[in-house]
């Protein structure tokens, strides 16, 4: 599903040079469920814009579901983010006057689907959620876990090939982040290939393989298996 080899990232402010990223090398088969932690200012951030299109590595090569990013044009990348990958944010990002169910049909407007399947995908992404009966409630009709769940729904909706949370609990009580970590991990049993960036030790143990970020490098890749951490 993705592919990084030799991925450098490098940050030129006038004479400065601040490399973000060094020598990154890097395997997520379809099916996984990936957490990507490490300290502020470790690369994890950069590497997470980097595989949702959102920025270009400085050199190295970067294969997304059997295509190759890094020459693609904006224009091209702005095409894959809409169709190959399902963003989840910290702070939800929805649309504070609208519905669950528009919030939901967004990307798809994007993309240019038509009214009537707009609706009937929205309305089955929010009943994989357990929203089915919040489709026409506003975010601040909702709680921080129902809003969290409209940003998953909204990021399942265009079938992507995977899905970027980006501290998805950061902004949630217990009792929320458990709701949502409980439906990735539903989404991952059915298949959907989920790469969570967390710098929650116990967030990223409910995952099934911890990458650990630090100066730019990866210095750890764990496999959790049962409870147990199994060395790559």
């Amino acid at each position: 599903m993705i592919t990084v080899k030799d991925l450098d990232k490098i940050y030129e402010n006038g004479s400065i040079a601040v490399q973000a990223l060094k020598n990154v090398n890097l395997e997520i088969n379809k099916g996984e469920f990936v957490a990507i932690t490490g300290a502020s200012g470790s690369g994890k951030s950069t590497f997470m814009n980097i595989m949702g299109c959102l920025d270009r590595a400085t050199a190295g090569l970067y294969i997304l579901d059997n295509e190759t990013i890094q020459d693609l044009s904006d224009n091209e990348l702005a095409e894959i983010r809409n169709r190959k990958i399902g963003f989840v944010f910290q702070s939800f990002n929805l649309l504070p006057r609208t519905s669950a169910l528009k919030n939901v049909e967004l990307p798809m407007m994007y993309a240019g689907i038509g009214g009537k399947e707009r609706r009937e995908r929205a309305l089955d992404a929010l009943k994989r959620v357990g929203l089915e009966d919040r489709v026409d409630h506003k975010p601040n009709e909702l709680s921080g876990g129902q809003k969290q769940r409209v940003a998953v729904a909204r990021a399942l909706v265009n079938n992507p090939a995977i899905i970027l949370a980006d501290e998805p609990t950061g902004n949630l009580d217990s009792k929320s982040t458990q709701e949502v970590m409980g439906l990735f991990k539903k989404l991952n049993d059915e298949g959907v290939t989920i790469i969570i960036v967390t710098h929650e030790q116990e967030i990223a143990e409910e995952t099934k393989r911890i990458i650990g970020f630090r100066d730019g490098e990866i210095i750890l890749d764990e496999t959790m298996k049962q409870g147990l951490k199994e060395n790559n």
